[in-house]
């Protein structure tokens, strides 16, 4: 064996000035998978540190831009740990906008994030001089574990143990079969197909019609049926119709009253693959005057 090697003479030292760039180009080739929808190890591996270590990275080398800073364990570790912090609080934020917590909400927030910090920390590293910024250096020498302080120690241990677990997780979700909650999704839409103008008030003899929806997510193909009831007697039957998983059918319905009513109740029932009890109901109350 070398002995250079043998007393930690550097034998291998690589620096990368701008690491960003890789970070962004990583970030854009996981967005482009998504879009896509291409699935597979590559989507996962890119995932995983596009959630749990790029933000916190990011974050980090913005508020500590100078080599002397914090050393490398530190800024690593704390990469990891930001990351879990700040995504959580992320998805808090997007769950009161809109948009909500969903994929392509939150792989953009994330992007945007991860862009912004890049662009502060590039402007604040400019601002020093080239011996005094951080970059990212690979040195192959002789690690000396006694030469670690005691707080070093603890870091590296917990990295290794978070490399560990992202290593393992990534094994996990590549390799294991996922199928999602079996269920079918079953609404009602106004005329003007949202949520919202649903029928209150009608006359006799007046029709009044409503977008019945229904979406299959039972991971196999199912035969439905449904029924419109006007206070309990069938006035229309639909079906049966066979939908696949991820299969969508919305249908325009309409029901009539013959006489006045108050609160007059118009159910819409679904039935699965034949059987005699409802597996999803919805309904409206109607008042009906002459």
């Amino acid at each position: 064996m070398c002995p250079l090697f043998l007393k930690g003479v550097e034998f291998l030292r690589i620096e990368i000035k701008n690491e960003f760039s890789f970070i962004l180009f990583l970030s854009v080739t996981l967005a482009i998978l998504i879009v896509f929808d291409i699935n597979g190890t590559a989507r996962v591996a890119l995932g995983l540190p596009f959630v749990l270590f790029f933000p916190g990275y990011a974050l980090i080398a913005a508020l500590f831009p100078a080599r002397g800073d914090i050393d490398d364990i530190e800024r690593v570790a704390l990469s990891f740990g930001l990351s879990i912090a700040v995504v959580p609080l992320l998805g808090l934020m997007l769950n009161y906008t809109p948009w909500g917590i969903r994929l392509y909400p939150v792989l953009l927030t994330l992007l945007i994030l991860t862009i912004l910090l890049s662009v502060i920390t590039v402007y604040r590293r400019n601002k020093l001089s080239f011996e005094e910024r951080f970059m990212v250096t690979l040195n192959l020498k002789t690690i000396k574990w006694g030469s670690f302080s005691r707080l070093d120690k603890i870091l590296s241990v917990a990295l290794v143990g978070t490399i560990i677990f992202a290593v393992g997780s990534l094994y996990y979700v590549a390799t294991t079969p996922k199928v999602g909650e079996k269920f079918t999704e079953f609404y009602i839409l106004g005329p003007g197909g949202k949520a919202e103008g649903y029928p209150r008030d009608m006359k006799t003899g007046e029709e009044k019609e409503v977008i019945l929806g229904t979406v299959n997510h039972e991971h196999r193909p199912v035969s439905y049926t449904a029924e419109v009831r006007v206070n309990g007697y069938v006035k229309k039957r639909l079906g049966p119709f066979e939908l696949n998983h991820e299969g969508k059918r919305e249908e325009t319905v309409s029901f009539s009253a013959n006489e006045p009513h108050e609160n007059m109740k118009v159910e819409f029932l679904l039935f699965k693959n034949g059987e005699s009890d409802p597996y999803r109901s919805l309904h409206l109350w109607v008042d009906v005057r002459e």
